[in-house]
């Protein structure tokens, strides 16, 4: 080929600097967008864990202190307060997780603050200390305190511990539901359907999304009452939890 043509072939100057220009922008945006993207992933996956378990440690020592200076005008029995600050402490030493303040409700502003609810809605959830029922909980898998990330972990045999002002709730695991539709609302029924049991007791049902970093299904582990202990002046751990 002639010089000629190789020149006539060849795109003009202009447009390989407006190309190169445009490659270069391209590339400026994309790692503009990765760092933005990873910004993002770091403030849902590290500081809201951080944020929530400010929230929770604080919300969990008032509670506390609450139990150790209770007002005279507040009947001693469980429950007869106002139960908006916390009911009590769960402990799942399967999971890892430490001491878990307990609140009232399921909806995003409360379990953001690194909490485990109990469930008002669509079914109302029993208490440990009613005679019958299923007191379901919900807690976040990933993000705000991530209390249940370990959820996979719990297995049948395992204790579940609900610790309130004067009372240790020692329960056991009996079942699980690794996936179901984030709309079965019968798991947390008083008799929960598909736990394998078919009359009234005293259950815990642990609730949460599933697959990890996803929000599609729900994990369940179910768990009987199997004792209480009374809390003893020295709050003495059960031997469940030594």
């Amino acid at each position: 080929m002639s010089r000629a043509r190789r020149r006539a072939a060849a795109p003009p100057a202009g447009s390989r600097s407006v190309l190169a220009g445009f490659l270069s922008l391209l590339g400026e945006v994309l790692i503009t967008v990765g760092l933005v993207l990873g910004l993002f992933v770091a403030y849902s996956l590290w500081w809201t864990n951080v944020l929530a378990d400010r929230h929770a440690s604080a919300g969990g020592d008032q509670v506390r202190r609450q139990w150790q200076t209770p007002d005279p005008s507040t009947p001693a029995q469980p429950g007869a307060r106002d139960t908006k600050d916390g009911v009590g402490f769960l402990h799942v030493p399967a999971m890892k997780n430490g001491e878990v303040l307990v609140k009232q409700g399921t909806a995003p502003d409360i379990l953001d603050d690194g909490v485990a609810g109990y469930y008002t809605e669509p079914v109302k959830s029993a208490l440990p200390w009613d005679e019958k029922g299923n007191f379901a909980l919900a807690a976040h898998r990933d993000g705000h305190g991530a209390k249940f990330h370990n959820i996979d972990k719990v297995k049948n045999g395992d204790a579940i511990v609900f610790e309130t002002r004067d009372t240790w709730y020692v329960y056991k695991v009996f079942a699980e539901l690794r996936q179901t539709s984030k709309h079965n609302t019968d798991v947390i029924n008083p008799v929960p359907k598909d736990s394998g049991k078919a009359a009234p007791g005293r259950f815990i049902t642990l609730t949460t999304c599933t697959p990890v970093y996803t929000s599609k299904y729900r994990y369940i582990v179910w768990g009987e009452l199997v004792r209480t202990e009374k809390v003893d002046a020295k709050r003495t751990l059960p031997a469940e939890l030594r």
